[in-house]
């Protein structure tokens, strides 16, 4: 077998780039498949605001002139600074259960990170949390959000072989609601409504929403602060965001807290659309946009997919008002399921908050680190 690794520069190397993951998980019943577009510019450095402050490279390698794998480097200085290590990121891994093919990727990858100065590398991660992160280890027999990854089991047997370790994990949970859930949350929403004065707003207009988002971005860089692979959203990247993720979004299932016009936290909740990509396979034309369209106005299961509360509020039972809002509107229309992005396995108090539902956890994903 002869291997060949080209850095990706001409039309040609992204569409493969891209491609490749629609050939490795073609006709799997699990695997949501992204929007191509929306990845092309992702690897384009024109087109994503992230290459201000990180440098990255992609590959893709071929056997017999066919893509057989791929990986991205990715070094985030902001990052670095604010943790004052020299890391590395290894980014978009895809490839064949292959293990010659997995050294070649993973070799490059690490010496040009190498090469740059890094003493560590950690992944898989994107350019920032909004990117995919970590790789599915647990969790193979079911769909993922559209926030959530999927990969083959043989995707850690390789990593781990060549030395990585784990870092840390996320935990993704099912969750059932039923009438004790929704009137046990109403009561503590009405209680603190009277005793700290919060409101709540919601929404009927997407274009409503769409004037709070630099407020939204700004409680969001106060609450994740602290969080692993985490750097603050500046104008350019929370307007990137805006544009791709907000026609995902049914404005009757995003809620904020306010207390004397001051807006202290939010919830993103959005219809699950895995079903809806992939009839889509990567395309909004003709008829990916339609696919999407139906499952926001019909929707069977609730992604919980962004949430976040100033610091100094975050004890003061702003979550449990965002939460009983998300339920009466999920009783409204008929649902009772949602299905939670990943959260750190060491955030205990959110895990206790799911562990009040009906749930089974059914899902984790890994953040691998290596000294190199």
């Amino acid at each position: 077998m002869t291997l060949l690794l080209d850095v990706v520069r001409t039309k040609k190397q992204k569409n493969d780039f891209v491609n490749l993951p629609f050939e490795i998980y073609r006709n799997d019943t699990y695997w949501v498949p992204p929007i191509k577009i929306d990845e092309l510019k992702s690897i384009d450095s024109d087109r994503n605001p992230a290459m201000r402050f990180c440098d990255a490279e992609f590959w893709v390698a071929y056997c017999n002139h066919k893509p057989v794998g791929r990986i991205g480097a990715i070094i985030n200085h902001k990052y670095n600074e604010k943790v004052g290590e020299k890391l590395g990121r290894f980014s978009k891994l895809e490839f064949f259960d292959d293990g010659e093919v997995f050294q070649l990727l993973m070799d490059k990858a690490v010496a040009w990170m190498k090469e740059k100065g890094m003493s560590k590398v950690h992944g898989p991660l994107g350019f920032t949390n909004f990117d995919n992160q970590g790789l599915l280890i647990e969790g193979f027999d079911f769909l993922p959000s559209v926030a959530s990854v999927y990969h083959y089991p043989y995707y850690q047997k390789h990593i781990e072989a060549y030395g990585f370790e784990k870092e840390i994990d996320w935990v993704e949970f099912r969750l059932r609601i039923g009438p004790k859930n929704i009137e046990k949350a109403n009561r503590g929403s009405e209680l603190l409504k009277k005793r700290f004065g919060f409101e709540l707003v919601s929404f009927t207009k997407n274009s409503d929403i769409i004037p709070h988002a630099a407020t939204v971005f700004n409680i969001l860089n106060q609450a994740f602060a602290k969080l692993p692979y985490v750097t603050p959203f500046d104008k350019e990247m929370w307007n990137m965001y805006v544009k791709k993720y907000f026609k995902a979004i049914n404005p009757k299932y995003v809620y904020f807290v306010k207390k004397d016009e001051q807006i202290l936290g939010f919830v993103v909740t959005v219809p699950s659309c895995s079903e809806a990509m992939q009839k889509a396979n990567g395309r909004l034309f003709p008829f990916g946009f339609y696919y999407l369209m139906k499952a926001m106005k019909h929707p069977k299961v609730i992604d919980f997919f962004l949430s976040a509360v100033i610091p100094e509020y975050e004890h003061q039972g702003v979550a449990v008002m965002l939460y009983a809002a998300v339920q009466n509107q999920m009783l409204k229309d008929g649902i009772d399921t949602i299905e939670t992005t990943g959260i750190f396995e060491t955030n205990h108090h959110a895990i206790s908050n799911w562990k009040n539902f009906d749930h089974i956890q059914h899902k984790r994903r890994r953040c691998f680190i290596k000294i190199i």
